[in-house]
């Protein structure tokens, strides 16, 4: 492990050249920019309220994914949530329930969490949670979708709570899209964004990034058309393979290479968007940033995950505080130990190290 790596000074900048990309990318929307002014500052709070955290010898992340379902409406090759039974076509029982929630995002705020990731299953079914989240003005929500869930009262409510971000699934265009999603799930996206677009609300893109489409997405076609119909943000995530059969779909070093000069490109070129990559250049990061360095997972059934790729828990968040959480004995052995520092071949190194994971818990 790098001891001298400052874990909360590199997140924190992140966070805020997130935040003043955002700026940039809102400027010509009035009412998106206001939001956004005011983010900025909870944002700084936010950041002081870490580093007297850290000065007192606490770590707190800026980043929280929460998965607010389980159940989803799509069946996405090599979807890493299946694979691993964490997504279902029906609502489990002893989901978190929108109060819990909403404690959760309360707790969040309190601590100095600044973006609090919504995905699922498919987060659009748990309209309950999102309008909970809605009220938390100081957290910005993206909320990554497959966008098959929109609908007035969908529009209506983004309008009216700038802090929530659709952020919508797109794999490139309609072939290399419908062919992982399903057939009509890109002209359904589309619609979406000329929906977005007419009531002058943000949205963002995410794009799943494999060894067949890495040059496609990050094209000038691709991303010009996303710019052309008002997509502010396009997150890049690389593909974690889920059986020794997809392993050739993650992009190898060469190819995270390119997509990281491809963003920088893109973010000195084009600032009328927000280029952001995950799990990105984790030899600058130091290592890794999940299970709490700079953040984790909460899954549907309030288990505190290392990060959604990593699904494993020693401790829920029904039966203790978001703080407690964060120190689990897993995330405090993850962050001693020398895992998360680990090289490996592509995707996420928590999953293609689980079985030292594993033998983590049964300690």
């Amino acid at each position: 492990m790098n001891e001298n790596f400052d874990i909360q000074g590199y997140m924190t900048k992140g966070v805020e050249r997130v935040v003043t990309e955002a700026l940039k990318a809102t400027l010509k929307d009035p009412k998106e920019s206001a939001y956004m002014l005011r983010f900025a500052s909870a944002s700084r709070n936010a950041s002081k309220k870490r580093r007297r955290s850290e000065d007192n010898g606490e770590h707190i992340p800026p980043f929280l994914i929460a998965s607010i379902t389980s159940r989803c409406n799509l069946h996405c090759e090599g979807c890493y949530s299946r694979q691993n039974h964490a997504t279902t076509d029906t609502e489990p029982i002893k989901q978190l329930t929108a109060a819990e929630w909403s404690r959760v995002f309360d707790e969040a705020d309190e601590l100095g969490v600044s973006f609090i990731l919504l995905a699922g299953g498919e987060p659009m079914l748990r309209r309950d949670v999102i309008e909970a989240a809605g009220k938390r003005q100081n957290i910005l929500f993206p909320i990554f979708t497959n966008g098959t869930f929109m609908d007035d009262r969908y529009y209506d409510l983004f309008d009216k709570c700038r802090n929530l971000v659709p952020v919508m699934s797109i794999e490139g265009g309609r072939n290399t899209t419908d062919e992982r999603g399903g057939a009509g799930v890109y002209d359904k996206l589309i619609a979406n964004m000329d929906g977005f677009r007419k009531r002058g609300t943000i949205f963002g893109a995410s794009v799943t990034v494999t060894t067949e489409n890495y040059k496609e997405v990050t094209s000038a076609d691709f991303l010009d058309s996303l710019s052309g119909r008002g997509c502010k943000a396009v997150i890049f995530v690389e593909y974690v393979p889920v059986t020794d059969e997809s392993r050739e779909l993650a992009p190898y070093d060469e190819q995270r290479e390119y997509l990281r000069s491809e963003i920088n490109r893109l973010r000195k070129e084009n600032p009328d968007m927000v280029y952001i990559s995950f799990p990105g250049d984790e030899k600058n990061s130091g290592g890794c940033v999940a299970a709490g360095r700079g953040f984790f997972h909460i899954n549907s059934h309030g288990g505190a995950e290392p990060c959604p790729f990593s699904p494993y828990s020693d401790v829920n968040i029904k039966n203790t505080s978001l703080r407690e959480a964060i120190h689990s004995p897993l995330f405090t052995a993850l962050q001693s130990g020398d895992i998360l520092m680990d090289d490996h071949e592509g995707g996420c190194v928590l999953y293609e190290k689980r079985e030292l994971v594993e033998a983590l818990i049964r300690q």
